[in-house]
């Protein structure tokens, strides 16, 4: 890959991880109710995840959906059902020092899984892999990009979640500020529903 268009790609990677999406907005509510710390296997899953998503789409997991458009129509759904569940999650947060007792924070692994029903995830990957890569060496390119330049972005959503803990720790702001979180996490699935 030339070094311009490098240069491209790791812009493009920069601001399609910085932008709010469900991760961001998952990352940032985990940050209020879990800190960094314990939100870091949640962080390591997205990036990751994404990047191994980006391989296999770019290896043809696409023509799946090509081949049979009704697997395409089943994961949106998937997804949206998902999303309507995770939003019902971090609505129903109580306060941090509350979490000790059952709640926990996303794994690595279902982080990872996640990213094959994010929307964002699929729009990040697709456009990325048409405008930056060719052939195998190119989809392993775009998702090292993915992982090297989204894993500190991404970090700040978690981290400016930890920084509103002192502001959240009123039960009320707490609560408006789950259900704000969860309606975006919905919100951003309507794209998706009405394509």
């Amino acid at each position: 890959m030339d070094q311009n268009l490098l240069f491209a790609l790791v812009g493009f990677a920069f601001v399609s991880t910085a932008t709010p999406g469900p991760n961001n907005m998952m990352l940032l509510a985990s940050g209020v109710n879990f800190g960094v710390t314990r939100t870091v296997p949640h962080l390591l899953g997205i990036s990751l995840g994404l990047g191994a998503m980006v391989v296999a789409v770019g290896l043809g997991v696409t023509t799946l959906f090509a081949r049979w458009p009704l697997l395409e129509e089943l994961l949106k759904w998937l997804s949206l059902g998902y999303m309507i569940w995770l939003a019902a999650k971090i609505a129903r947060s109580g306060r941090p020092e509350a979490k000790a007792a059952g709640a926990k924070p996303m794994t690595f692994l279902q982080a990872a899984a996640f990213q094959w029903v994010n929307p964002k995830a699929w729009a990040m990957a697709l456009g990325a892999l048409s405008a930056y890569a060719a052939g195998v060496g190119g989809s392993a390119v775009v998702a090292l990009t993915f992982i090297v330049v989204g894993l500190p972005v991404i970090f700040l959503w978690a981290a400016m979640g930890q920084g509103l803990r002192g502001y959240l720790a009123d039960e009320r702001r707490l609560r408006i500020f789950n259900w704000t979180m969860a309606a975006l996490l919905v919100l951003s699935m309507l794209p998706v529903v009405f394509h």
